[in-house]
């Protein structure tokens, strides 16, 4: 009697259990995930070349301060900034009066040494013929001979007082001393000035540099000797080729920045110095492939991106190696075959294996 009990309770609960179980599979049937909408690009490998473009100004390759070398007051300026000037060209002068005394002086000084020179020279040769005579003794005439070497002295030592003073003179006189233009003006005329202070800054004529602040990273993608095209800001239009001719061992301590030195060939005449100018360098960094920045993200912290499989519409990571990064676009050289489907929009969601949906692959 007990068994056909259970017999009959599990033929009533059977068709419950299959309703139940019915009902399970259509709940587990509606919380499958959907097939995720994504964005994505054909990987099409291409040149990895870039135009690394900086400003910066032209400077002479030499500049020449030009001063005087004794002190005093300016009374004459006689070129200004921007002025031609050649190697006998006064520039400026100097009030002369003091060193126009001190030549009176010295040439006064030379003319008494002079003429004591010849009184002792008249004295020497009386002791020197008296002394053949024998009417003088020797120490007359070693006397004698001794006051004639110290007269000479003194006339030579005169004659050197002279030419300084003379020197001095034409000291108050500034020469360019080299062709070339006037880059500065430092002084104005009645200002006191000392020696060695700069009055005039020129710019020789023996070639021009473009001049740029560079960042460590831009001289580590440049190659050193690669052409440099450098052209007016305000007028691009002109342009002039040169080459790196010197790049500064240290950074600038403020701006981190390293001075670059391109020699410019040839400057068309529109190009004078301290003109703003740009300067650009096509780097060839061979081939790779260039995708949004928006598809690179990580795995093991390294670098990968999201590839789609055609035939299964899954997504899977792929680590990658990159090159550079360029505003809005990540530069690979390595990881990345061409003709993979690589995923743009919505790589933060996605998981390995799962499905896809391409809203539009574009090459």
């Amino acid at each position: 009697m007990v068994a056909r009990s259970r017999s009959c309770l599990l033929l009533a609960v059977a068709p419950l259990l299959v309703v139940m179980l019915s009902g399970c599979e259509r709940e587990v049937a509606k919380e499958a995930p959907p097939p995720r909408h994504v964005r994505t690009v054909v990987a099409e490998k291409g040149g990895l070349g870039e135009s690394i473009v900086l400003t910066g100004q032209l400077q002479a390759e030499k500049e020449v301060a030009l001063a005087f070398r004794i002190g005093g007051r300016i009374i004459e300026r006689l070129v200004d900034t921007g002025d031609r000037v050649t190697p006998d060209q006064l520039v400026a002068k100097l009030d002369p009066q003091n060193e126009l005394n001190s030549l009176r002086s010295a040439r006064a000084a030379l003319a008494a040494a002079n003429a004591r020179l010849e009184q002792d020279s008249n004295h020497f040769d009386r002791q020197e013929t008296l002394l053949r005579q024998g009417w003088t003794t020797r120490a007359n005439f070693d006397q004698a001979q001794q006051a004639l070497r110290t007269a000479q002295a003194a006339v030579d030592n005169a004659k050197a007082q002279a030419e300084i003073a003379e020197d001095r003179v034409s000291y108050t006189e500034l020469r360019a001393g080299v062709t070339g233009t006037i880059t500065r003006r430092a002084a104005e005329s009645g200002e006191v000035v000392q020696a060695g202070q700069t009055i005039f800054t020129v710019a020789r004529d023996a070639g021009w540099d473009a001049v740029f602040d560079v960042s460590a990273q831009v001289l580590r993608t440049a190659p050193g000797d690669a052409d440099v095209t450098i052209a007016l800001t305000d007028d691009p239009s002109v342009t002039a080729k040169g080459r790196v001719r010197q790049i500064d061992p240290q950074a600038d301590p403020v701006t981190r920045t390293f001075k670059v030195r391109v020699a410019v060939n040839d400057p068309p005449p529109a190009m004078r110095l301290g003109a703003t100018v740009t300067g650009r360098v096509d780097v060839d960094h061979g081939h790779g492939i260039s995708l949004p920045a928006s598809a690179l993200t990580a795995t093991d912290k390294r670098p990968a991106v999201w590839v789609v499989d055609p035939n299964s519409l899954t997504v899977s990571l792929k680590p990658v190696e990159v090159a550079r990064f360029d505003p809005g676009t990540v530069v690979l050289s390595g990881g990345l075959d061409g003709g993979e489907i690589v995923v743009t929009a919505g790589v933060q969601a996605l998981v390995p294996g799962q499905k896809v949906r391409l809203e539009g692959a574009r090459s």
